[in-house]
């Protein structure tokens, strides 16, 4: 027996999980509809992934060591990481994405450039999956109808996933990231060189903040927002660009990117012998909007399950078996959600709120406590007087921007 695995959605989420399957010598195969796709996102990755994904440098476009958060009223608090070693990395996801799946197919996992676009779902636990895609090979837009029998399918087909919908994983509440990506005059693009910016505000978001984020020789200039609506997201895109129109002047638009992001994970996300891994599942964290880690660390977690609980592919696994990548990762990560879940109700919902949000980010203990959580993806135990500290400071930051009020 050896196990045949379908990972269709070829970015961080798929590719790592299809170069853990590979790498165990199971039978694998990658879709990816459009191999030079970028999805529209702010591209920041914490250095943890750089070390456990074994990134070269190359991929990492700068190395960001200072953050601004400024607030409605336009204060502005510098966050700066301290550690000489330490950075959060920004990449063009093209860049990212390519470099991972090329990896995948190099270790083994055939590449398939093809849509899948239906998912015939077997009537018992050992008869194969049958995918009907587009084999876009030869360079054809509608391409050529095939399909492939297979085990075992990992869904890494992003907020819009077809194999969520085949599975029936049921519908989660997503918000939209707009993006554009503008290129500076070089004396403006210097401001950048190692500096990214959040803003917050009514005018920017309602829910949620809006960036200016360094690329190569560009920087990603957007906003997110659960107002799915064409003409809000325009006026915040507007806000954003006004906001920061002194900074961004001289500046070319090279790029237009929008996309949806899930809000929350998916009521179902494993289905017999059918998981979903990233934004399919909806592993995006609230109050950062972060995903590219959880993305790929969710596949990663979900590929080890299936070697692990197939014998290294020596047979099927079941649907209990996969259900058990949904135990570890809730066990890891569940707090992690919660709290930033509760961050963003609490800091989020008004411009008392989060002028009082970016007074709390001055604090040097809340700078440590938030850079090592972020960085390295871990709680980090605060000593109980700095706990202390931390929640008096939080406390009084509310009650100052009276953001305690119904």
């Amino acid at each position: 027996m050896v196990l045949r695995v379908a990972v269709v959605g070829g970015g961080p989420a798929g590719s790592s999980a299809a170069e853990v399957l590979a790498k165990a010598g199971i039978e694998t195969y990658l879709f990816e509809r459009k191999l030079d796709n970028a999805k529209p996102c702010g591209g920041a990755i914490p250095l943890c992934m750089v070390s456990e994904f074994d990134l070269p440098p190359e991929i990492i476009d700068r190395r960001v060591r200072n953050m601004k958060m400024i607030s409605p009223s336009n204060n502005e608090v510098d966050i700066n990481i301290v550690k000489p070693d330490e950075y959060i990395g920004m990449c063009r996801r093209e860049v990212l994405d390519g470099f991972l799946r090329d990896r995948a197919a190099k270790l083994g996992a055939n590449l398939i450039n093809g849509t899948v676009y239906q998912l015939d779902i077997p009537t018992n636990q050992t008869d194969p999956y049958t995918l009907h895609y587009a084999d876009h090979s030869n360079g054809d837009a509608k391409g050529i109808m095939k399909t492939l029998k297979v085990d075992v399918v990992i869904g890494a087909d992003g907020a819009n996933s077809r194999i969520a919908k085949a599975i029936e994983a049921g519908d989660y509440n997503y918000a939209i990231a707009f993006q554009e990506r503008i290129r500076l005059p070089d004396h403006k693009m210097a401001y950048y060189e190692n500096l990214a910016e959040m803003y917050v505000g009514n005018d920017v978001s309602p829910d949620f903040y809006a960036w200016v984020f360094p690329k190569y020789d560009h920087v990603a200039v957007g906003t997110g927002t659960m107002k799915v609506n064409k003409a809000i997201i325009k006026d915040l895109q507007v806000g954003i660009r006004t906001r920061a129109a002194r900074k961004l002047e001289g500046g070319e638009i090279i790029k237009v990117e929008a996309h949806p992001i899930p809000e929350h994970p998916r009521p179902r996300r494993v289905r017999g012998r059918v998981a979903l891994v990233g934004d399919a599942a909806g592993t995006v964290t609230k109050s950062s909007g972060e995903g590219i880690y959880f993305a790929a660390k969710s596949a990663r977690m979900c590929a080890e399950t299936i070697v692990e609980t197939s014998n290294g592919g020596q047979h099927i696994p079941t649907e209990n078996d996969l259900k058990l990548y949904l135990k570890r990762w809730d066990k890891k990560y569940g707090m992690t959600y919660k709290v930033l879940d509760l961050l963003q109700t609490v800091f989020y919902r008004s411009d008392a709120t989060r002028e009082a949000f970016v007074e709390m980010c001055a604090d040097k203990d809340v700078q440590r406590l938030t850079f090592d959580s972020y960085l390295y993806k871990t709680v980090v135990p605060a000593n109980p007087l700095v706990q202390m500290k931390i929640t008096a400071k939080t406390l009084g930051s509310l009650l100052r921007g009276s953001a305690l009020a119904p």
